[in-house]
């Protein structure tokens, strides 16, 4: 599973798709681990949905929701701690109440501290997330990528069977073409 993993994160990075698509899809994935999904939740569904319809890498968007949902309960405390502080504004008690007597509205589960919480830290988190890791996109396309194929390690991996077969299954799979063909 774990490879499996690399495998796509190496075929993500070294993929023809601009650094920006990559790290719209990181961001997303980011803003949407944030958010508790489980139950009906039309706000993380939606969320969702819309990024289909975005300039974004989708399977970034998947793989990272993935790493980032492994240690979003991490976040647990302060997105709970936020969102109570969020939902007990006395200036928006009208606002919530108007919002939770519309017909569908009250399925997104706004009224949830942990909701409400991941949502505004993913809003919060998505530009800085968004710059810093198309940086990171640029920054190892631009000067780590050569530097990896060519080092004595890598050339070593290379020679090993099993890395060899997954070099041709990732390169297959990802139209690129395996060094030294």
């Amino acid at each position: 599973m774990l490879i499996r993993w690399i495998l796509k994160l190496i075929r993500i990075l070294n993929s023809r798709r601009g650094a920006g698509e990559v790290a719209g899809g990181i961001a997303f994935g980011l803003l949407l681990a944030l958010i508790p999904a489980g139950g009906l939740n039309l706000l993380w569904l939606g969320i969702f949905l819309i990024t289909f319809f975005l300039k974004v890498n989708f399977a970034s968007e998947l793989l990272f929701l993935g790493l980032f949902k492994l240690i979003a309960p991490l976040s647990d405390p302060l997105l709970d701690w936020g969102g109570y502080r969020l939902l007990t504004l006395a200036g928006l008690q009208n606002l919530y109440t108007w919002l939770y007597n519309r017909p569908v509205v009250p399925f997104t589960r706004f009224y949830n501290t942990l909701v409400m919480g991941g949502l505004a830290l993913g809003i919060l988190l998505w530009t800085p997330a968004f710059f810093l890791f198309r940086s990171l996109v640029v920054l190892y396309r631009e000067k780590l990528k050569a530097k990896l194929e060519g080092s004595r390690l890598v050339k070593a991996l290379n020679k090993l069977p099993l890395v060899s077969a997954l070099i041709r299954a990732v390169s297959k799979a990802g139209g690129l073409s395996p060094e030294g063909s």
